[in-house]
């Protein structure tokens, strides 16, 4: 029988904090009980209390993928010139479900290392003004980077066209809000740096993106790829297209309670603590961060290269099985080459940044890569104490 880790600091989804699984533990009530569904638009009003927009969020029924892909269904018509920024497997993944739908894809393609720079944004809208939608991931988080948003936001915002944005593993980690990015469809969710669970996603959509799909005469309805069928269900007067997951929007709405309790600023502090304590403790034992330069990696996942002569299985195995750390490693172009250790929600807390570099670097030296753990957890340590000084 395999033994569960003892501690889970992978990079989602994550542990939920406790008062999220409590709250999904309520008996579930009927979805069209009266005060079921004035709760469900209060939770819509209050996820767009925390992104910062004035209409309530669309909230999917399903984890984030899935309204990634619906997004890519309902937003994008076969009029329209597609800028899809890859910066990592999942912005590259992005381009697949928009060829289903686009009358032309143009791409932006870096190293998963490297981030999208804005100049190459706006000579993309030089050479094709025509370009109408661009697509992005903020963080992309198979290799723990994040793009300037906010800067790519302005650029597509004064040329007019739509920006679509996975926000799913910075939102709640980092300072990010769609208004600030001038976002037309913002995706995130619960299961990340909220400490929530991954069967449920909200958005905020701009009227221009609304506009948008009522005129694409492909955008799906009575399909689970539809937002347009959800775009009212936030009203308790609506019906709903099929079931909520009703115990799932009881854990949304305990997630966003937390944040908002702490205040986004405090869980932006400790993300990016936790983060930076972690990156010290990893350099100090002489292990390479993945990212180009520690001013792209992202405060809610830190990504390591795998020492040549190890396995990124090997180390995993080693983590798991000998100080009960479960750790991720990469997914797609990634995998093989780097590690990650999740900072999200609940594991966003200093104190397993050292968990982190100690059971990594006692690891590594079992495995003969020479690491010196108590100089990692030193380092890691220095920062935080540095902080509450």
């Amino acid at each position: 029988m395999i033994k569960k880790p003892v501690i889970t600091l992978a990079a989602g989804p994550v542990q939920g904090y406790p008062e999220v699984l409590q709250a999904m533990a309520q008996p579930l009530g009927y979805d069209y009980d009266p005060s079921f569904l004035a709760f469900y638009e209060e939770v819509a009003k209050k996820c767009a209390t925390a992104m910062r927009v004035k209409d309530p969020a669309l909230i999917i029924q399903a984890e984030p993928a899935v309204a990634i892909e619906a997004a890519a269904a309902s937003l994008i018509s076969r009029q329209d010139v597609v800028l899809n920024l890859a910066s990592g497997v999942y912005g590259k993944g992005f381009g697949y479900w928009s060829a289903r739908h686009h009358k032309e894809m143009i791409e932006i393609e870096v190293p998963y290392n490297e981030a999208i720079l804005p100049d190459a944004v706006e000579q993309a809208f030089k050479e094709r003004p025509d370009i109408s939608i661009v697509s992005m991931v903020h963080h992309d988080t198979p290799s723990g980077t994040i793009n300037p948003l906010v800067e790519i936001g302005k650029i597509v915002e004064k040329h007019g066209a739509l920006l679509l944005v996975d926000a799913v593993s910075s939102f709640g980690g980092m300072d990010v809000h769609p208004g600030d990015c001038h976002a037309d469809v913002f995706i995130t969710g619960p299961g990340k740096c909220l400490g929530g669970t991954p069967g449920v996603t909200f958005m905020a959509i701009s009227e221009a993106a609304w506009a948008h799909m009522e005129a694409n005469p492909d955008s799906p309805r009575a399909s689970i790829l539809s937002l347009l069928d959800w775009k009212n269900a936030w009203r308790r007067t609506e019906p709903f297209p099929f079931t909520p997951s009703v115990a799932e929007i009881s854990g949304l709405s305990a997630a966003i309670d937390l944040y908002l309790a702490e205040g986004p600023e405090a869980v932006w502090r400790r993300h990016a603590l936790t983060a930076k304590a972690c990156r010290a403790g990893v350099r100090a034992m002489g292990v390479e961060l993945w990212a180009a330069s520690e001013a792209i990696a992202s405060p809610s996942t830190t990504s390591i290269r795998v020492p040549d002569g190890l396995t990124d299985s090997r180390i995993i195995e080693t983590v798991r099985n000998d100080y009960g750390v479960m750790l991720s490693i990469g997914r797609g172009e990634t995998l093989g080459k780097l590690l990650r250790i999740g900072h999200m929600g609940p594991t966003a807390e200093p104190i397993y940044a050292v968990v982190a570099v100690a059971a990594l670097g006692g690891a590594l030296s079992k495995l003969g890569f020479s690491a010196d753990p108590a100089a990692g957890v030193a380092a890691a340590m220095a920062v935080i104490n540095d902080a509450v000084a």
